[in-house]
C-alpha cells in the first residue's frame, strides 16, 4: 500500500518509515497537520491510508481528520495517541478516523489493523462504482440520494438529474443546450432561462461548500469543479 504517516516525533517517525518500508508498502512522512493536508490535496486518491497522530504541533490530529471529511476525501485514517480514555476514542472517531490505536503498540498489531482497513477500503470501492463525486458532493446513483460533506441533501427528479449531468462531465463546460438534452426529457418545453432557475435552486440546497463546485462558464453555461 502506499502510506502517509502524520507524526512529529522523528524517532517514532523514523521507526515506522523503516518497518512499513520492510513490510513493503510505500511509505512517504509528514511533521505537521498543514503539510498533511497540503500532501492529500496534491495527490488525490494517492495514498491508501494515513496514520495520524493526535498530537501534532501546529493543530490536533483530529482536525486534520475534519478538514480531510469536509473537503470530500474518504482515505481510511488509523488515528495514534497516548490517550486511551473513551473519551478520547469516541472523539477520534466521531473526527473522521476509520480505526484508533493507542501508543505504546506492537508494530504487528498495527500492521494488521492496516491490512483490516486495507480490506474494508476494497469493498468500500467495489460499492462506490456507482457513485460520483466532486470535493464534498456525493450522489449515489443506486439509492439516488445526494450528500454534501455527509449531509444529506433533498433533491427533486429533475435537480438530481442535472447535478447528475455536471457530475458526470467534470472539468467540462457544458452549454444550457447540452443540459437541456442531458436532464429533461424529450420533448419538454422549456428555455435555457429554465436551466439557469434550476443550477440557483441546486446552488441553494447544495449550501456554500456545495455551491462553489458548479462554476458559471460566461457566454457558455456551467462547469463542474474537476477533482
Amino acid at each position: 500500500m502506499h502510506l502517509l504517516i502524520v507524526e512529529d516525533d522523528p524517532r517514532l517517525c523514523r521507526l515506522l518509515l523503516r518497518l512499513l518500508t520492510q513490510d513493503r508498502h510505500v511509505v512517504d512522512a509528514a511533521t505537521c497537520g498543514e503539510d498533511a493536508l497540503d500532501c492529500i490535496a496534491a495527490a488525490t486518491n494517492l495514498f491508501d491510508i494515513v496514520i495520524l497522530d493526535v498530537g501534532l504541533p501546529d493543530m490536533s490530529g483530529l482536525e486534520v481528520a475534519r478538514r480531510l471529511r469536509a473537503s470530500g476525501s474518504r482515505v481510511p485514517i488509523l488515528m495514534l495517541t497516548a490517550r486511551d480514555a473513551l473519551g478520547d476514542r469516541v472523539d477520534g472517531l466521531d473526527a473522521g478516523a476509520d480505526d484508533y490505536l493507542v501508543k505504546p503498540f506492537a508494530f504487528e498489531e498495527l500492521a494488521a489493523r492496516l491490512r483490516a482497513l486495507a480490506r474494508r477500503a476494497a469493498d468500500s470501492s467495489r460499492e462506490s462504482t456507482n457513485r460520483l463525486v466532486s470535493g464534498p458532493i456525493v450522489l449515489d446513483e443506486t439509492r439516488r440520494n445526494v450528500t454534501v460533506g455527509g449531509r444529506p441533501v433533498e433533491l427533486t427528479a429533475r435537480e438530481f438529474s442535472l447535478l447528475e449531468c455536471l457530475l458526470r462531465h467534470p472539468g467540462h463546460a457544458l452549454s444550457r443546450d447540452q443540459l437541456l438534452d442531458m436532464a429533461w426529457p424529450f420533448g419538454v418545453a422549456v428555455t435555457q432561462n429554465t436551466v439557469d432557475a434550476f443550477v440557483t435552486f441546486l446552488r441553494r440546497k447544495l449550501g456554500p461548500d456545495g455551491a462553489v463546485r458548479i462554476e458559471t462558464v460566461r457566454g457558455i453555461g456551467y462547469r463542474m469543479v474537476d477533482a
